[in-house]
This record gives structure tokens, C-alpha cells and sequence, in this order.
């Protein structure tokens, strides 16, 4: 449930009334159209703790409102592994070239989806700038998702680019080593870093607004008030009529 407006960005005329409680404040602004609606679509390569700032987002009060329970709010992946009947599998990202009507239906799938249900907030971790990055560095082929982003442009969807500096990767790789299900992945770097510059180029020619963000200092809490800074700053925490 993407709820109304944060403490500081509230009309008076319920902020100064003591009769109204918090839930029938967010009620009420959430009447006058001031309903938060943000879409963030987090791109990068490994260890720029993505999924980490997928999560925070989706239960920060700037970026869904302030709530007295948790609540599902939609987080999705083009990285799950979807197509394949097995664990570390192929999905959306690294499908074969006979799996690609699929992945395309897939995309367009979900972009439905955002269009039928536009009022809402969408967190996705990793999605078609990932599917580019991987299919020219593996099958050298360029996948052209300019439809899918004509359709994403008017929901209001933005990328928030996670990155690093390269000599941060080797401390990044220690934490993930801690909890990883999949270490061996982990092995060589450099395919990371060259996946960041590919992903950096394929950025830099989206339609759609997007941040560049270094996590190289590994702070996920100033990394999240930055993306709330940002989307309050620009205008993405809302859906106009």
C-alpha cells in the first residue's frame, strides 16, 4: 500500500488539527492526490548492493509513506531465474537465443502490467539494461528496448545506476562471501567491471531519468536518502493525472 505524503510535505490543515490521527492524516492527503507512486528501476553489476537498496526503499517512509506494519509492496526481478526448472538457471537477464520471443514477451508482459496499475509503487531490481549488458557481452548481440521504454517514460519509471570504483570491488566481495549460496561466482572481478562500463554506455543513452550512484563507500542508508533527495527533487514520487 503506497500511503500519502511525509510529515514535511503535508497540508497544514490536517497537520494542525490534534483530532486527526496519523492514518486518518494519510487518509485524507492521500484524497487529494498526493498518493506516492514512485518507480525505480535499480541497474548494475554485482556487489553495488542493489537488491540491498531494493529492500530499504520498498519500507522507507519518504519513498512508500510511513507505516504502522509491513506491508507487500511490489519488488520484482528480470534476474530470477524463470525459465529454467533448476536453481542459478536463465531467466529474462541470460537467456539463450532460442528463449528470446520469451524474454521479450516477458518485458512485455510487465509493462502491462505497470500500465493497468499505474497508481502504485514499483521497485525493480535489475531489468532490461541488465538483459542488454549480458546478451552483447555473451552472445555479442544488441538488443534495442527503446518500445519498452516508450511505454515505461510516461509511468514515470526512472534507473538508479548502482557503481562502484574498481579497487572497491575486492572489500565488496568479502561481505557477499559471508552469505553467498553461489561463492564461485565471485571468483574473477573483471568480468564486473566491465560489465559496469557496458552498463554505464547503454545508460548513458536511455530516454528515461536516472542517477548514477557510488557505492563504493558501501552506505546504504545515505545511498537510500539520496534516491528519496532525487525522486522528491524531480518529481518521481508521484503519478500525474
Amino acid at each position: 500500500m503506497s500511503l500519502g505524503k511525509t510529515l514535511r510535505c503535508t497540508p497544514t490543515i490536517f497537520r494542525s488539527n490534534p483530532e486527526y490521527t496519523e492514518m486518518e492524516i494519510t487518509i485524507r492527503e492521500n484524497s487529494m492526490g498526493n498518493k506516492l507512486c514512485p518507480k525505480v528501476i535499480l541497474e548494475g553489476t554485482r556487489l553495488t548492493f542493489k537488491t540491498e537498496i531494493a529492500f530499504e526503499l520498498n519500507e522507507h517512509p519518504r519513498i512508500v509513506g510511513p507505516r504502522k506494519y509491513r506491508y507487500h509492496s511490489p519488488l520484482i526481478s528480470a534476474e530470477w531465474c524463470t525459465f529454467t526448472n533448476y536453481p542459478w538457471g536463465r531467466g529474462p537477464i541470460n537467456f539463450e537465443p532460442q528463449e528470446e520471443s520469451q524474454a521479450m514477451e516477458t518485458y512485455a508482459t510487465w509493462a502491462r502490467m505497470f500500465e493497468l496499475q499505474k497508481y502504485y509503487s514499483w521497485i525493480i531490481d535489475r531489468f532490461h539494461m541488465s538483459t542488454q549488458a549480458y546478451q552483447k557481452q555473451t552472445y555479442l548481440r544488441d538488443y534495442d528496448f527503446r518500445w519498452l521504454e516508450e511505454r515505461l517514460l510516461p509511468l514515470n519509471f526512472r534507473i538508479v545506476f548502482c557503481t562502484r570504483s574498481p579497487e572497491s570491488f575486492a572489500a565488496a566481495r568479502e561481505e557477499r562471501l559471508k552469505v553467498s549460496g553461489n561463492p564461485s561466482q565471485y571468483n574473477d572481478l573483471s568480468p564486473f567491471i566491465r560489465e559496469q562500463e557496458l552498463m554505464r554506455e547503454l545508460i548513458s543513452k536511455s530516454i528515461l531519468p536516472n542517477l548514477t550512484l557510488d557505492m563504493s563507500d558501501n552506505n546504504i542508508p545515505t545511498a537510500v536518502e539520496r534516491i528519496a533527495d532525487w525522486l522528491e527533487g524531480s518529481g518521481g514520487l508521484y503519478m500525474p493525472d
